[in-house]
């Protein structure tokens, strides 16, 4: 760590960005490592900030490792007998205030890279200055050096997770802060909802109700008071507003104009929020929503939950020989923004035309890839045949589940004229035998059907021969 005297400080970005700054310090190992080679404790513009950083890299220096919010406890508890009682005090309040938070620091990254380009600036700054006497001396090798060096000072130095150093932070307790589907029966074999950085996919047929099924997900999470980005790249912005407007206040669809005021009342109540994004079909990439993401984060809007209205429709960001390959790879790419943004990633996948009129649609239906299933943390299929369509019925069934069971069939009630969609305890029965049972019933109501055709036939032959 640098110890410039110079009368320059982080004062510029306030008070928060220096706090949180510090508190990156502590809990960030490698961006620790990597900022102690250009960062003077005397750019923090409070005394309490300085001191406590100046405590974290004391013990590193000493130590060869990491301070755990355990050690700077008992450090800040017995070694403060040189400063004041209200720096001491402030120290104190600032670690108590920080140590029990795993709450991700809002705009972490931001605050890295400006505070990194601030301080290197600095030390280049001073390795100029040196330069201008080593100029006088014609050293120009000496200067070459000098300024070589300063210009590799702060750079990207985390080779990974140090398996000594790191050690602690694989005995944290990581919090998951799923967002719930809406539906108890499936929070609870999922622990709660999808967790950030998790993508969960929805398959199902076209016409079975993937968007409808989509927008139930987005609303349950904004009803919750969560920020919904959602991405539409099949119908438009306005057609997927108004699905919500029908799943938030449970008025139908056909209805919504007439009751345009008590929704609008309704809706002025919720305390989440939703950006919807329309894209024309195949315009968008990953990276397009990559780019509005950030747009947003500059706004100071940063989701909870990205619903991509679907992942078989976005444009693949580099041209591969087989389709199959291209949305693997987008797949993947949805998975990454999750994790990049801290939330969990809801998409849709069409099934191919075995899943059309299927009793239970099992990952084997999925068009196209395959291997997008391996990506995923969470799917579930909708399977609805025309008998169900008729009696607003279904099932859903969950094909893969990292955080709990799989493999279970759950009856479904679905009312897209009102983005209605409830699930129901699931079916203690294997999918075998409910596909059988449900296929007895389709050909007893086939066999019923065309009895009751002959039968009517047979009535009108009689009429005929009477007359």
């Amino acid at each position: 760590m640098i110890d410039n005297r110079e009368k320059v400080s982080l004062s510029k970005f306030g008070k928060s960005f220096q706090e949180d700054l510090v508190h990156l310090i502590l809990r960030d190992r490698p961006f620790a490592d990597q900022v102690s080679e250009v960062l003077d404790v005397g750019f923090f513009e409070l005394k309490y900030l300085q001191v406590f950083v100046s405590k974290v890299y004391g013990y590193r220096e000493k130590y060869n490792v990491h301070p755990t919010c355990k050690i700077m406890a008992s450090i800040l508890r017995s070694q403060m007998d040189d400063e004041n009682d209200l720096t001491t005090k402030q120290v104190r309040d600032y670690y108590a205030r920080i140590c029990g938070s795993e709450v991700a620091i809002e705009g972490a990254e931001y605050i890295k890279e400006t505070s990194l380009e601030f301080c290197k600036k600095q030390k280049l700054k001073e390795a100029m200055v040196k330069s201008v006497k080593l100029l006088e001396s014609s050293s120009f090798g000496d200067i070459a050096s000098l300024i070589n060096s300063a210009l590799k000072l702060g750079s990207d130095n985390d080779v990974g997770y140090d398996y000594r150093a790191d050690f602690e932070e694989r005995f944290k307790l990581k919090s998951r802060d799923p967002v719930s589907t809406g539906w108890q029966e499936i929070d609870s074999i999922v622990k709660g909802g999808l967790g950030k950085g998790e993508l969960g996919v929805v398959i199902a047929p076209t016409g079975a109700g993937k968007s409808m099924v989509l927008t139930h997900l987005g609303a349950h999470a904004v009803m919750a008071g969560k920020c919904v980005v959602h991405y539409t790249l099949e119908l438009s912005d306005t057609v997927i507003a108004s699905r919500y407007d029908s799943c938030i206040t449970g008025v139908p669809l056909k209805d919504l104009t007439m009751f345009k005021e008590q929704i609008y009342d309704k809706v002025q109540l919720l305390s989440g929020k939703l950006i919807v994004k329309e894209y024309p079909t195949k315009s968008a990439s990953v990276q397009t929503i990559k780019v509005h993401l950030e747009k947003l984060n500059s706004r100071g809007i940063n989701p909870d939950l990205i619903i991509v209205d679907y992942g078989d429709i976005l444009k693949p960001t580099s041209n591969m020989r087989e389709k199959r390959m291209e949305l693997e790879s987008i797949y993947e790419e949805l998975r990454a923004v999750g994790q990049i943004y801290s939330c969990p990633v809801w998409t849709a996948s069409q099934t191919n035309r075995s899943g059309l009129n299927a009793e239970v649609i099992t990952m084997e239906s999925i068009s196209e890839a395959f291997n997008k299933c391996f990506v995923a943390d969470f799917i579930f299929s909708v399977s609805r045949t025309i008998d169900d369509k008729a009696t607003n019925g279904g099932r859903l069934f969950v094909a893969k589940n990292r955080n709990g069971p799989d493999g279970i069939v759950y009856p479904i009630f679905m009312d897209t004229a009102a983005v209605k969609i409830r699930v129901f305890d699931h079916v203690d029965d294997s999918v075998e035998n409910i596909i059988k049972n449900v296929a007895k019933k389709q050909e007893e109501r086939v066999v019923k059907n065309a009895r009751e055709k002959y039968k009517e036939w047979r009535n009108k032959e009689k009429k005929k021969e009477l007359n």
